[in-house]
């Protein structure tokens, strides 16, 4: 079966005969003449399979194999050895080798273990896209721009490892699709997501979510909850708005974050944790910096790998694609055509809101369309710009402030009214309109007694 695989070895004869049959399978294969420059051709780009001579000078076969394992376990590694050496061949085999070859070895003996362990990689991989569909993790992201290309090639390279990620852009351009597609492509794929909103949870109880409590730790703390970190232990925790965390909570992240162990609210000891971080936030952490409301240590522990997510208007090439994407979803088997036309007035559209807003506009063209094919008609309203009156228009659609005074909480009030009814009952979006962070206005929302289609 095809596969791209390493080939390393110090012996240039034996390492030229080997690439010469390897090709003339169909196999594409790459040679590196020790250990070192295996390992730096591995880390740059993915491989299906490595094989590796056991002694070389410098880095040795079973560090490479070690490396392998530790960086990327679903790659086997096949082992060569020297005949005579079998005890070394089984102690590779120990370290995680999938087989190993003695030298020398025949061209058929080189090819049938070649093709065996590729088989393996292909059913291993099968069962673990299976388990991860019906675990629900998964979402295809749609993309044919060069800048989400760019994008999703590195999020994959960085899947393979256990860094810390941060994943920024504005809201809606599918922050957290992104997380999983990192989660379901990492070693950790089989283990938990756990998708925290920071946001939307008070800052009072945002410390026992994360980090659980003891029973009797506080009213109503009738028994112990082990806390989303403890829930995604052998997998991957997603910390959406990661932002809106309070300073004073900063700092126990920051410590979780350094010793990977959590302190329960109202427990006796820490207790240790293997879980992979990954955040995202659509605010500026380096203006929060700035501002004293976001550690500079706990930006530095997040950001070890960036990845920016750019603005729907900046990639146009993608919302031709996501529109047939939505439009399928939401059309539930039935067959929908999206006209050029639509496409194309679809395109020209800024999207403030991002894939989120487009995907919302695609349901409501599939609940609106009368046929078997949406029209103009059925698209929402297009956008005012600003200064043409309306709901976004600024300043100046504000009356004077009346002479006698006014109540600046009924004042809020209706702010957070129009608010909403502008985002159309979205209360994150409505929140970064109002430019507070979602908690804040999910409170206020409860205080005041509104409804989110207000």
């Amino acid at each position: 079966m095809p596969g791209r695989i390493l080939f390393i070895d110090d012996d240039p004869a034996g390492r030229e005969v080997a690439l010469f049959n390897l090709r003339k399978a169909g196999y594409e294969t790459i040679p590196a003449a020790d250990g070192r420059e295996g390992l730096s051709l591995f880390s740059a780009s993915p491989f299906d399979l490595v094989i590796t001579d056991l002694k070389m000078p410098g880095i040795s076969g079973m560090e490479v194999l070690r490396k392998v394992r530790a960086g990327s376990p679903d790659v086997p590694v096949l082992v060569i050895t020297a005949f005579g050496n079998v005890e070394t061949a089984v102690a590779a085999m120990k370290e995680g080798a999938y087989d190993f070859i003695g030298k020398p070895f025949h061209r058929d003996q080189l090819l049938l273990a070649v093709s065996k362990a590729l088989e393996r990689r292909r059913l291993a991989t099968e069962v673990r896209n299976l388990r991860i569909r019906a675990a629900g993790v998964g979402r295809d992201v749609v993309s044919v721009s060069q800048a989400m290309r760019r994008l999703l090639e590195v999020a994959d390279r960085v899947a393979a490892t256990s860094a810390t990620v941060l994943i920024t852009g504005e809201s809606g351009t599918g922050k957290e699709v992104l997380a999983r597609r990192i989660h379901v492509r990492s070693p950790r794929a089989e283990g938990p997501f756990v998708a925290v909103n920071c946001a939307a949870i008070p800052a009072e109880l945002l410390e026992s979510e994360l980090f659980g409590h003891a029973r009797g730790a506080f009213t109503g703390a009738v028994r112990d909850r082990a806390g989303r970190f403890r829930q995604a232990s052998g997998g991957t925790l997603f910390l959406d708005e990661v932002a809106e965390i309070p300073p004073a909570l900063q700092g126990k992240l920051l410590r979780a974050l350094q010793e990977k162990a959590v302190d329960a609210v109202g427990a006796d000891a820490p207790v240790p944790v293997d879980v992979r971080i990954l955040a995202a936030t659509n605010r500026d952490l380096l203006a929060r910096i700035r501002e004293g409301a976001f550690r500079e240590d706990l930006y530095y522990r997040l950001n070890v790998v960036e990845l920016a997510v750019p603005p729907l208007r900046e990639r146009p090439d993608d919302i031709p694609p996501l529109v047939r994407r939505f439009v399928d979803e939401f059309a539930a088997g039935r067959e929908i055509a999206v006209p050029p036309a639509v496409v194309e007035e679809l395109s020209r559209r800024p999207w403030p809101g991002n894939v989120r807003e487009l995907r919302n506009a695609c349901e409501r063209m599939v609940i609106l369309c009368r046929g078997d094919e949406v029209s103009l008609d059925d698209l929402p309203s297009a956008p005012r710009a600003a200064g043409e009156g309306g709901a976004e228009s600024g300043a100046a659609e504000w009356p004077p402030l009346p002479a006698g005074g006014l109540s600046l909480v009924d004042l809020e009030k209706r702010v957070i009214e129009r608010a909403l009814q502008m985002k159309g009952g979205n209360i994150t979006q409505a929140a970064t309109y109002l430019r507070i962070p979602r908690h804040i206005l999910v409170y206020r929302i409860g205080k005041y007694g509104l409804r989110r289609d207000a």
